[in-house]
């Protein structure tokens, strides 16, 4: 049996991942693919927990360095108890998020030590790394309002850790996202995400052509 692909989608808050995954499942699916979609942090009934820690506003800080053990902890247990399994059955993982975020909110926005993270990346994953990671770019202000328009549609009104954070933070992270895709020519393609949802899906539809 064929390994299966693994797909991750990153991008800054309102760069419309949500869409986007969707628009990659129904077009594998369509090609007789078996696809699982999944995110991070959470994936699995324990990773979701670990999610909740990590995005949750609680009493007690929640230091830069512990965020970032929580979210490879989480990752650990997607690996082990999803990713690695469907894959190895031939399956295709579509990931929202993966270590790439972490580089780009902990590191680049909460100033982990990139060393770190590399470190836990690497006894994390065992090897394993994405076959395609789809960045959707757009400017931060762009993103920000969407992020808005979207929590006032659903009827939102907390909003998590990271949705908080200032127009700052995420021109860090997005600066820092942009510089791990440029480091990674192989592995990363950037997409604008400025533009229509049309134009959007056939760039990301176009990046699979070689999976």
């Amino acid at each position: 049996m064929k390994h299966g692909k693994f797909i991750t989608l990153e991008g800054i808050e309102g760069a419309g991942k949500s869409t986007v995954i969707t628009t990659l499942v129904e077009a594998l699916r369509a090609r007789g693919i078996v696809v699982r979609q999944t995110r991070e942090p959470g994936g699995t009934p324990l990773a979701e927990r670990l999610r909740n820690l990590a995005l949750e506003r609680g009493s007690e800080v929640l230091s830069a360095e512990a965020e970032t053990l929580i979210m490879f902890a989480a990752r650990a247990v997607h690996l082990d108890n999803f990713v690695r399994a469907a894959l190895a059955q031939g399956e295709w993982v579509i990931c929202d998020r993966f270590t790439d975020a972490t580089r780009a909110y902990q590191g680049g926005g909460r100033g982990v030590d990139l060393a770190l993270i590399e470190q836990l990346a690497r006894s994390v994953h065992r090897g394993l790394e994405p076959d395609l990671t789809l960045l959707l770019d757009l400017p931060v202000s762009v993103g920000l309002e969407r992020a808005r328009a979207r929590r006032q549609a659903t009827g939102e009104t907390v909003s998590d850790r990271f949705e908080s954070e200032t127009r700052q933070f995420f021109e860090r992270v997005r600066s820092s996202y942009l510089d791990v895709a440029r480091k990674s020519p192989d592995r990363c393609r950037i997409i604008d995400a400025s533009a229509d949802t049309n134009s959007v899906s056939k760039a990301v539809l176009a990046e699979l052509q070689d999976l």
